[in-house]
C-alpha cells in the first residue's frame, strides 16, 4: 500500500441518488502460500490443493414453516369466485412447486379444528425435506372454522422448527398468511415475535395480509417489524398467490454462509486472532464493533473482506453500513473501506474489503512482517431494523513473483473499440446465493430472474491479459400499481479477493426501474501483476491477479410494488475480451486451453482464466478445493481518499 493512509468509501453516487428522489466450512484452510514461481508461473505442484479444514461448521440448517389462517372469516368469499381458503390453498400449492428440491418445509394452521377457542392450532406437516404432494393434500383438508390465535400458533411454529445446530448461523423463517387479527388477546402477537426473534440471528418472521382491514394489517405489519421480517399485503388472490412465492422463494435461496466460526475481540487491545488464510464466521451487532488479528510476512500481498448479510429487504437507512479498517500493530493506518446502503427500500449483503500490497519501493510501515489489527464496525440508523448480522469473513494471501522475475506492465484503460457483446438466443441459468456458490458463466448470452430483494451470483474467469465486460437488460414487466412507484436495478464487479471494483463514470451501474426495459454495465481493465501499483482508482489497482471474478446482480426491494409477476426476467451478455497469457510476467506466451481462444465478445464460451502466477492461499466455498480467487459484494462504491470522492468502489 506504498505505506500510505488510504480510505475508500462504498456508496451509490450522487447523480444516481438524485435520479432516484426525481436499489467450521470446511473451515479457514492453511493452504501453502510459501512456494513462489520460480518465472512468474505457478508449477503444478505449488497449485492451490484442497486445505485441511481446522473444524467444520457451515452456515447451519436453513428452513421455513408456513402458518395459515384457517378461522371462520376464511370461508368468506374473496372476490375471484372462490372462498378466501380456496385460493389460499393454491397459492400454498404455487409456493411449495417454485421452492427448491428437498427444502425443509412445514405447514401448521390455526382454527380450523373447533369453532371457537384459543388453543386451535396445528402442526399438520412437519418440517422436513420438501415433500410438495404432502404439503398438498395437508391443506386440501383444511377447513375454516374458529377463531384466530395468532400468538400461539406464531409460538408453536418456533418449536417446530428445527434448531441450526451450535454454532451454526442458519436461517429459520416463520411465513405467518392471515385474513384478520388476532382476537385471542394472549399472547399478544407482536410481544411473541419480538420475544421469539430476539436479536434476529436466527429467526425471520414475515408476515402477509390477505384482504384485511387497517387493523390488521397494523398488527401484521407490527408482527413482521418485531420479527425482523417484511410485510406483504395481498388485496386480492393474484397478490396472495405472487407474495406468498416471494416470500417463500427468499427464505429458500437466502445468502449460503460458510466459514469456521469465530467471536471477535470486544476491543482493539483483546483482538481474534484469524490463523490462517480461509472464511470464518461472525455476528455483528447495530452500532458496534468486531476486532481480528492476523499475522503477515513483508512479502506477501493480503486481502480481507467482510460480508454482512442482513435478513433481505429489511428496513435499512441511507448511511447504514459496514467499515473495515486495517492498522499495524503500533496503530498505523493501512486501508480502510466503508461500505454504506445509500438507499431505503431494504437490505441485501454488504461487502467491505481491505487489502496490504507491499510497496514498490519498500520499507514503508505496512510493509513490515507482524501483526495487523482489523476493526469491523456496523453503522445502524434509529428507524433501520436492529438484528445482529451474521458476517463472513475471508482472507487471502498472496505470495509475490520470484526475484528477478519482470512482470508486464500494467493495463490501466478501458479499450471498448471493436468489441461487440454476445447476441443470439439466451441460455437458462440459475444464479447463486452468494459468492459460496456463485454460477460460473463463461462468455454468452445468459437468461435468469430476479425477486425484489434479491441479489443473483455469478463467476467468470478471467485470465492474465484479459478483461470482463458485460451488460444486464432488465425485462419490460407488467406493473400491478398504477401510481408507478419506483425501485433501483444495480450491478457490481469484484476482483479476487472480494475487493469490490470501482468503474469511475464509465459504466452505468444503477439505474431507477418503474418496470419499463432498463440496462446496466460494468467491466474491468486487463488483469496485470503491475495493476496493484496504480494509485487512480481501484478499478486498476484491485485487478491484480488472474481466477475468478465475480459480478452480482440484484432488484430493489420496492420492486414488488411494481411487477405483476413474482420476479423479473433478466439477460446477461458476457464477454472476455483478450488472449489469456500463461503468467503475469513480461513476454509470457499465450495459455494452454482445451482448444478455445479467449472471447473477442462474439457469443460463445471463452477460454478459461490461467493458472499461473503466485500461489493464493484462501479457503474455497463448498470445502472442495483452495481457488485463486473468490469475489463477493453488492453494492454500488464509490472510493474515497483522505476524504475527497476519487470514483466508485
Amino acid at each position: 500500500m506504498r505505506g500510505t493512509r488510504r480510505t475508500r468509501v462504498t456508496t451509490l453516487t450522487s447523480s444516481v441518488l438524485l435520479a432516484l428522489v426525481a436499489g467450521p466450512l470446511p473451515a479457514a484452510g492453511a493452504a501453502d502460500a510459501r512456494s513462489a514461481a520460480s518465472d512468474g508461473q505457478r508449477p503444478a505442484s505449488a497449485r492451490p490443493v484442497a486445505a485441511a479444514a481446522l473444524g467444520e461448521v457451515a452456515g447451519g440448517k436453513d428452513s421455513m414453516e408456513m402458518v395459515l389462517d384457517a378461522s371462520g372469516s376464511m370461508a368468506k368469499g374473496d372476490g375471484s369466485g372462490r372462498t378466501r381458503i380456496e385460493t389460499a390453498r393454491k397459492a400454498v400449492g404455487t409456493v411449495v412447486d417454485s421452492l427448491p428440491d428437498r427444502f425443509p418445509t412445514g405447514l401448521r394452521v390455526y382454527g380450523a379444528d373447533k369453532t371457537e377457542g384459543c388453543t386451535d392450532t396445528r402442526l399438520v406437516t412437519p418440517v422436513r425435506p420438501l415433500d410438495r404432494g404432502g404439503i398438498k393434500k395437508a391443506v386440501a383438508g383444511v377447513e375454516p372454522r374458529g377463531d384466530t390465535p395468532i400468538g400461539l400458533a406464531l409460538r408453536k411454529a418456533a418449536a417446530d422448527l428445527p434448531g441450526t445446530g451450535r454454532d451454526a448461523l442458519g436461517r429459520r423463517t416463520i411465513l405467518l398468511i392471515s385474513d384478520g387479527e388476532d382476537n385471542c388477546g394472549a399472547p399478544e402477537p407482536c410481544a411473541v415475535a419480538k420475544e421469539l426473534a430476539k436479536d434476529g440471528v436466527d429467526l425471520r418472521i414475515d408476515a402477509i395480509g390477505f384482504q384485511v382491514n387497517s387493523k390488521a394489517r397494523k398488527q401484521l405489519r407490527c408482527v413482521a417489524e418485531a420479527g425482523h421480517g417484511r410485510y406483504y399485503d395481498a388485496p386480492d388472490a393474484d397478490d396472495l398467490a405472487r407474495e406468498l412465492e416471494r416470500a417463500g422463494r427468499l427464505s429458500a435461496d437466502g445468502y449460503r454462509l460458510r466459514g469456521s466460526r469465530v467471536t471477535g475481540g470486544t476491543s482493539e487491545s483483546a483482538p481474534t486472532p484469524l490463523t490462517a488464510p480461509g472464511q470464518y464466521l461472525d455476528t455483528i451487532g447495530p452500532d458496534s464493533s468486531r476486532w481480528y488479528s492476523v499475522e503477515l510476512d513483508g512479502r506477501s500481498a493480503a486481502d480481507l473482506a467482510a460480508t454482512g448479510v442482513p435478513h433481505p429487504g429489511a428496513q435499512v437507512a441511507l448511511l447504514d453500513g459496514l467499515t473495515l479498517t486495517l492498522r499495524t500493530a503500533r496503530g498505523r493506518l493501512c486501508d480502510r473501506e466503508i461500505s454504506r446502503f445509500r438507499q431505503s427500500e431494504g437490505a441485501a449483503p454488504l461487502t467491505t474489503g481491505v487489502s496490504r500490497v507491499p510497496s514498490e519501493e519498500g520499507g514503508a510501515s505496512c510493509d513490515e512482517a507482524g501483526t495487523y489489527v482489523v476493526e469491523l464496525t456496523r453503522r445502524t440508523g434509529r428507524r433501520s431494523d436492529r438484528a445482529r448480522w451474521p458476517v463472513e469473513l475471508r482472507l487471502e494471501t498472496e505470495a509475490p513473483l520470484r526475484k528477478g522475475t519482470t512482470p508486464a506492465r500494467a493495463e490501466t484503460d478501458y479499450d471498448d473499440r471493436g468489441l461487440r457483446l454476445p447476441t443470439g438466443t439466451p441460455k437458462d441459468v440459475r444464479g447463486g446465493t452468494g459468492f459460496n456458490d456463485a454460477t460460473a458463466l463463461r462468455a454468452g448470452v445468459w437468461r435468469d430472474t430476479l425477486l425484489p430483494a434479491q441479489t443473483r451470483w455469478y463467476r467468470v474467469p478471467v485470465g492474465w491479459g484479459q478483461r470482463l465486460r458485460y451488460d444486464v437488460e432488465f425485462a419490460n414487466e407488467p406493473t400491478s400499481d398504477g401510481r408507478n412507484p419506483r425501485s433501483t436495478v444495480w450491478t457490481s464487479a469484484y476482483a479476487p479477493g472480494r475487493i469490490p471494483l470501482d468503474n469511475g463514470s464509465r459504466f452505468q451501474r444503477v439505474r431507477p426501474y418503474r418496470g419499463q426495459p432498463t440496462r446496466v454495465s460494468m467491466g474491468t481493465v486487463p488483469v496485470a501483476w503491475n495493476n496493484r501499483h496504480e494509485r487512480s482508482t481501484t478499478s486498476v489497482e484491485a485487478v491484480r491477479r488472474d481466477g475468478d471474478y465475480y459480478l452480482a446482480v440484484s432488484l430493489g426491494a420496492d420492486a414488488a410494488r411494481i411487477a405483476e409477476r413474482a420476479a423479473v426476467r433478466i439477460v446477461l451478455r458476457v464477454a472476455v475480451p483478450g488472449e489469456a497469457k500463461s503468467g503475469p510476467q513480461h513476454g509470457a506466451p499465450p495459455a494452454a486451453t482445451d482448444g478455445e481462444a479467449g472471447s473477442d465478445g462474439e457469443n460463445g464460451e471463452a477460454a478459461g482464466g490461467g493458472d499461473s502466477g503466485p500461489p493464493v492461499a484462501a479457503l474455497a466455498g463448498g470445502g472442495a478445493a483452495v481457488l485463486l480467487a473468490a469475489g463477493a459484494g453488492l453494492w454500488y462504491a464509490l472510493r474515497r481518499r483522505s476524504g475527497t470522492t476519487a470514483g466508485t468502489r
